[in-house]
């Protein structure tokens, strides 16, 4: 009876079973036999949800990794060497991150705010790649455990106003001094700016010498207005600053080896004009009934260059210089200055003028070794530049060596603990993040950054060390203040908005949709590439008579 009981339940699960599959079966089929909606075109590759959020974070944190060890006094230089075959030796971060040609469409982000953290205060372009990946890798552990994305970013947000508020609160004026202490106190900048870079060693030299270039343009922040030519051989200590205007020229005249090459107090001539017979710009045609009358034409052309060399006598000017080859028949300004020379600077003969009185500029002729070694001393020199420019307006300074950044760790740690919540946590975890500067300066130095980071923490937490940071000659820790390792305030404040930003949004971006390329445009850049293009035809020119005597 119990067999006969347990074959006829067997049976009826069976039958149930294969009931409730030709069940759905047929919704299958019915489901298989609607049209299908295409909202992408064939071959459109899409990524998103979780996974998605966490390749970013890798592809970012890959990017950082790369310019990690560039970071502070001791830190590496890059070699790049590109498909032209030119090669750039930097450990300027928007500088690499340019040179990278990065391909990842979220790391991109990171190339994006180096390049505005250069183009708004010219230094700590390291700074905020690293902070933004370290951001984005402690943001890691908690998308796969399941957090959403959204509370990362609200906190991040939050930590972000309190840190640069804490900034704002801690930074040190250095408004209402007079001009030699601000010149001391920008100097201090420049060459903390410059402790980084492949110039380091003669950092006072040349901060003394960005000071003054500066000053020297006055209120007018235009960059170009400072000019920096380069000139291969010598040592670095061989650069100069005029304090006016330098280019290369040398006198190329009959008889210019007997002329003076040095001028006191002389006037200048300006000319938009040639001083020489008039080129026509457009083809011109004379049709004369006699002869003699050429002889009038060639006359008149020679009396205009006559006329111009009298004016030019008359005007007392020692030095004329002619913009054009062909201009205006026009003398457009008549300037002076206090010393005029021509000076042989390596291969090359420049005309200097220093002490222009009307013109606010300044150029910094470089001498060095190898033209890389040039080229990036023209990129530290640049982001000294910037650094004082912006210390002059902005004229708030904070301590450098990781100071500032283990303070505002510090100060977001005891924040946290008055949240509730999982904010708590990742707050803490944006606080951990900021110490990845003071941890990265002893990496690159060669020091052991957890007993220098348990040093930091400890001292700031008695309250008395805000100034204390890396000491990058002895391995201990010590005032930043103190020793002079200062940086403007708008740097840091730039950085962390930047690299926050930049993590609350590849946080945001959960699915990623790649495009195929079109056939048709495919076949289009293909011929645009074969089509031939025909140059300008040439056009002679006829001779000239000379005047006649």
């Amino acid at each position: 009876m119990a067999a006969m009981l347990v074959r006829h339940l067997s049976f009826s699960w069976f039958v149930g079973v294969l009931r409730l599959t030709i069940k759905y079966l047929d919704l299958l089929v019915r489901w298989l036999q609607q049209p299908q909606i295409i909202l992408l075109k064939e071959g459109t590759d899409t990524s998103q949800g979780k996974a998605q959020v966490v390749s970013n974070i890798n592809a970012c944190t890959a990017v950082a990794d790369a310019v990690r060890t560039t970071l502070g006094p001791r830190g590496m230089d890059k070699l790049i060497h590109d498909e032209k075959g030119s090669t750039t030796i930097s450990n300027d971060g928007a500088t690499i991150m340019k040179l990278l040609d990065i391909v990842h469409p979220a790391a991109k982000i990171l190339v994006d705010i180096a390049k505005s953290q250069d183009s708004e205060v010219g230094d700590g372009t390291t700074t905020v790649v690293l902070l933004a990946g370290e951001f984005l890798k402690e943001a890691k552990p908690f998308i796969e455990d399941g957090v959403h994305p959204q509370n990362l970013i609200r906190s991040y947000r939050t930590a972000s106003f309190l840190a640069i508020n804490k900034i704002k609160e801690t930074a040190v004026s250095i408004e209402g001094k007079s001009l030699e202490e601000k010149k001391s106190l920008l100097a201090k900048c420049a060459a903390t700016t410059l402790s980084s870079k492949l110039i380091g060693g003669e950092k006072e030299f040349f901060a003394s010498m960005v000071v003054d270039a500066v000053l020297a343009i006055g209120n007018d922040d235009r960059l170009n207005l400072i000019g920096i030519k380069k000139v291969p051989g010598g040592n670095m200590r061989d650069s100069f600053l005029v304090n006016g205007v330098a280019f290369k020229k040398t006198f190329s005249y009959a008889g210019f080896e007997q002329q003076p090459k040095k001028f006191l107090n002389s006037k200048i001539l300006l000319l938009n004009i040639e001083l020489e017979l008039k080129s026509e710009k457009e083809n011109a045609e004379i049709r004369l009934s006699d002869p003699l009358q050429y002889q009038s034409i060639v006359d008149a052309e020679w009396n205009i260059i006559y006329d111009k060399l009298d004016k030019c006598v008359k005007s007392g000017a020692k030095i004329v210089l002619s913009r054009l080859a062909i201009g205006d028949l026009a003398t457009q300004v008549l300037g002076s200055c206090e010393v005029f020379e021509e000076r042989q600077v390596g291969n090359e003969r420049f005309n200097i003028f220093n002490g222009c009185p009307s013109g606010q500029t300044a150029t910094i002729v470089l001498r060095g070794g190898a033209d890389q070694f040039i080229d990036e001393a023209e990129r530290s020199l640049h982001d000294a530049i910037m650094i004082v420019r912006r210390a002059l307006k902005n004229s708030t300074i904070v301590p450098g060596g990781g100071a500032i950044d283990m303070e505002l760790s510090r100060y977001l740690r005891l924040h946290a603990r008055t949240i509730a919540g999982k904010s708590q946590l990742f707050i803490n975890s944006y606080a951990k993040a900021l110490e990845v500067i003071p941890r990265q300066l002893c990496d690159n130095a060669g020091f052991d950054p957890t007993d220098v980071l348990n040093k930091l923490r400890q001292k700031h937490a008695s309250g008395e060390g805000a100034n204390f940071g890396v000491e990058i000659n002895t391995g201990g820790i010590a005032d930043s203040f103190a020793n002079f390792v200062w940086e403007p305030a708008v740097v840091k404040i730039n950085a962390i908005n930047a690299a926050t930003e930049a993590a609350c949004l590849i946080l945001s971006v959960d699915e990623t949709v790649k495009n195929p390329k079109s056939e048709s445009a495919q076949g289009e850049a293909a011929a645009n590439a074969m089509a031939g293009r025909g140059g300008p035809a040439f056009r002679g020119r006829g001779g000239r008579g000379m005047r006649r005597r």
